[in-house]
């Protein structure tokens, strides 16, 4: 993976936790004071779509693969898309700013209407949007995923997600790529090594889109992942080169 899009899915989980924690915060409050017999059925839900989103992010920070993150961000969009219009059916064309003395019932009294409308405005606006932000991100998953696969990485959606690269970039290795002694690790199980018979390019050059590779009489080409998002390096070796 590249640092880029290390950056982009750590920033874009923080929105959501950010995001999450502050409607939990409020349908916490909720649930509180109206259940279990007052809206006993919206309160419940609404804390669980919360709940289930933080606990599944933070899971997804420690170990993901794209297959399993994709599987993550439908289910959790789904459940907000349900969240938000369940939310918007409730509160419906209410206007806030024009309730004055209405009430609403709790369980040990009453609270301000209009207070309890703002609430829900705000579940309602950010249930929206981080609905939006996952089918945003299911989407910029499937075509990094896609491109990887086109280049050179077939079980890219089984692979460590960490190894996705950014738009315009190639897969690779982050952190630089610092290996122990210098060297680039072996081929990952799966990808062996392949002889590239084509005109055009010389021995240590960095393929990019659209270029070819000759292969001289007697050698094997050796194709590394690139670092940190750097098209790959190919070199031309004496004799047979098999994978590991």
């Amino acid at each position: 993976m590249t640092q880029l899009f290390r950056a982009m899915r750590l920033y874009g989980n923080i929105v959501l936790l950010l995001l999450s924690a502050t409607v939990l915060g409020i349908t916490a409050y909720w649930a509180s004071i109206f259940l279990p017999n007052i809206r006993h059925d919206y309160s419940i839900f609404s804390l669980i779509v919360p709940c289930l989103t933080i606990v599944l992010i933070l899971i997804g920070m420690q170990w993901s693969t794209p297959r399993t993150e994709a599987v993550f961000l439908f289910v959790l969009g789904v459940l907000w898309l349900a969240q938000a219009a369940w939310t918007t059916d409730i509160i419906g064309n209410i206007q806030c700013d024009a309730l004055t003395s209405q009430q609403v019932p709790t369980k040990t009294g009453s609270i301000s209407e209009r207070s309890w409308c703002y609430e829900m405005r705000v579940v309602q606006a950010f249930s929206w949007m981080i609905f939006c932000l996952y089918a945003i991100f299911l989407w910029i998953l499937i075509s990094l995923t896609t491109r990887a696969k086109v280049l050179g990485r077939p079980y890219a959606w089984a692979e460590p997600i960490i190894e996705l690269p950014w738009f315009g970039q190639w897969p690779g290795y982050p952190e630089g790529g610092q290996f122990a002694g210098g060297m680039y690790p072996p081929a990952p199980y799966g990808y062996p090594m392949m002889n590239v018979p084509s005109m055009g390019g010389y021995a240590g050059s960095q393929m990019a889109p659209g270029y070819v590779v000759q292969q001289n009489p007697g050698h094997s080409v050796v194709i590394q992942p690139g670092i940190n998002g750097q098209p790959p390096t190919i070199t031309q070796v004496p004799g047979t080169v098999t994978s590991a």
